[in-house]
């Protein structure tokens, strides 16, 4: 593997392999969940909607690999996990896809709804 950073589109690039950790759709939720405080694993089912306990332990395991996330067990049932200082590093570009999310959400909802009213019209005419 590569050492440097260099394009995302070959295979043994560091890049591509931050990219593929970070795109995964419950681990910006459980990182961003993670920008504000530790959490209980509990707190993080709560916080994320939709999310299963088991992928939430296999998502904070798969950070954790990475260095992002990090797994404190103070008593033997409480245990918090938080972010690493690398994860730490992903709060402000996520924060911004965030923002960018809330502000055309509802765009790309519309743009959805308006693409399956045209495909079922053109399915009942069929």
């Amino acid at each position: 593997m590569q050492n440097e950073t260099g394009s995302a589109f070959l295979a043994d690039c560091p890049t591509r392999l931050a990219v593929e950790i970070i795109s995964d759709k419950w681990a910006v939720l459980v990182l961003f969940g993670l920008s504000q405080r530790p959490r209980r694993h509990g707190e993080l089912v709560d916080l994320v909607g939709g999310i299963s306990r088991k992928v939430l332990t296999q998502t904070l395991r798969r950070l954790q690999r990475y260095g992002l996330v990090e797994r404190h067990a103070q008593e033997p049932r409480r245990v918090e996990y938080s972010l690493t200082d690398l994860g730490r590093t992903l709060v402000g570009p996520i924060e911004v896809l965030t923002d960018w999310a809330r502000e055309y959400g509802g765009a790309i909802v519309d743009f959805q709804e308006a693409a399956e009213a045209v495909a079922s019209a053109q399915g009942s005419r069929a």
